[in-house]
């Protein structure tokens, strides 16, 4: 956590961790558990039914030849999806999938079932020599899409040429208002799927720079994955923590970084976790904290959305860590720079 101006760790925080007492941290997160659970049905009302979609379509290994036939197979999908959509009667996500069957969007995969799974490519994939995989965080799904697109094309605008981002949802992201975003289950699940997409990448473009970025619950997914794929930075933004106590137990030899907006709610949640009898609550150490460790990037002062927002501190210095450039701007207190 960001330290005050002072020096001085808000909220009666360890000095040096950035930690709750752990009686107070107990409290906190049964309290936000509680919240959670309560806000389940009060928000649940509101989210859309699981609304049908067509299996999958059969796609053989992902090669740079097969591109083109892998993106007209998972068009043809994304329209199957929309007719089903629409003859259901959800016009929000039939007007989804109709802007993503647009002329001009690639999807290395697409399955429209439930809240969706999507790997959609911008820039320059065939001949790439840096990839920058986006696994965003909580409430991403295809209703609201936008946001993880939008951060995206504005990554890929500033990477310039002979560089492809690929917006990765391929998991089942927790909702804000919800039990699961407080603890690692749904990292758990995601973590197989992701390792098995980046291997996919490592495969096809063996000598590509590849980067996971990772926002908020996002961050969580590549940390557990971090010792299993073949990447040379792992960039962990609006961080609430990895679930490990520091970079090196990520067992990794990616260079691993961290950065947090003046302005991120994120930096509010209780940077610690807590085990109980069937459940780990909290995600440990903060990111961005002198004890984690990692190399730290200047980002700016702007909120938890606002990492990739064009013209950004934090865009053009996640563009210049996947171009395997040092970022630019002051050191942030806590931690250490390359």
């Amino acid at each position: 956590m960001a330290s005050s101006p002072h020096g001085q760790q808000p909220h009666g925080r360890h000095p040096r961790t950035g930690r709750l007492p752990i009686g107070r941290l107990r409290r906190t997160l049964i309290a936000l558990l509680v919240a959670a659970s309560v806000a389940v049905p009060l928000s649940g009302a509101a989210r859309p039914a699981a609304v049908p979609a067509p299996a999958p379509a059969a796609l053989g290994p992902l090669t740079v030849a097969g591109l083109d036939g892998r993106y007209a197979a998972n068009r043809g999908n994304i329209l199957a999806a929309e007719k089903m959509a629409d003859d259901y009667g959800n016009r929000r996500r039939a007007r989804a999938l109709g802007a993503m069957a647009e002329p001009g969007r690639n999807f290395l995969s697409f399955d429209g079932r439930d809240g969706g799974r999507t790997a959609e490519v911008f820039g320059d994939l065939p001949h790439a020599e840096r990839i920058a995989v986006l696994v965003p965080g909580s409430d991403t799904s295809l209703d609201q899409y936008g946001r993880l697109r939008n951060g995206a094309l504005a990554l890929s605008r500033q990477l310039g040429p002979r560089a492809a981002v690929i917006a990765w949802m391929g998991y089942e992201t927790p909702a804000t208002a919800s039990p699961e975003i407080l603890t690692p289950g749904r990292a758990d699940d995601a973590t197989p799927e992701l390792t098995s997409f980046v291997g996919e990448l490592r495969s096809t473009w063996p000598a590509a720079r590849i980067s996971l970025l990772c926002h908020s619950y996002g961050s969580v997914v590549c940390a557990k994955a971090a010792s299993r794929v073949d990447v040379a930075d792992i960039v962990l933004y609006g961080s609430p923590g990895t679930s490990f106590d520091t970079a090196a137990a990520l067992r990794t030899r990616a260079t691993v970084w961290a950065g947090r907006g003046g302005a991120d709610w994120i930096s509010d949640v209780p940077h610690a976790s807590l085990q109980l009898p069937f459940l780990t609550l909290g995600f440990g150490t903060d990111p961005v904290s002198r004890h984690f460790g990692a190399h730290l990037f200047d980002a700016g002062p702007g909120g938890h959305s606002d990492y990739l927002a064009p013209g950004s501190v934090p865009l053009k210095n996640i563009a210049r860590i996947v171009n395997g450039q040092l970022p630019i701007g002051p050191t942030p207190l806590g931690g250490r720079r390359a």
